[in-house]
């Protein structure tokens, strides 16, 4: 049975590279596993992969990337939040007819008269 030849499709990038050089990889592992010739490292590998441990694994590096997903989002909140602020401190100040040029940053001075 002659291999259909297949029409190569060459990555634009080397992210796109590594992916289609590990499924290669993998296409490579999965007939050597079907034709019985893979060697025990390969088939511990993908043994692994099967166990409730290993999802647990990947239950727990899921959640931690949500988890620096959120509080990466809670940091730009609250520049924003620091932004808006001070916006309005400033807004306030002109409207009460003081000049622009002062640093109005939640950073107060107090003066003792």
């Amino acid at each position: 049975m002659a291999k259909e030849s297949k029409k190569r499709i060459y990555a634009m990038t080397p992210e796109e590279r590594e992916s289609q050089m590990i499924l290669l990889a993998m296409n490579e592992v999965e007939e050597r596993i079907r034709n019985h010739t893979a060697t025990s490292q390969e088939l511990t590998h993908f043994l692994k992969l099967g166990t409730a441990r290993e999802q647990l694994e990947m239950e727990k590096l899921k959640r931690e990337t949500e988890l620096l997903t959120a509080k990466a989002e809670l940091v730009r909140s609250q520049k924003r939040y620091d932004e808006l602020i001070d916006n309005a401190i400033s807004a306030m100040a002109r409207y009460n007819g003081q000049d622009d040029e002062g640093d109005y940053s939640s950073e107060y001075e107090y003066v003792d008269e």
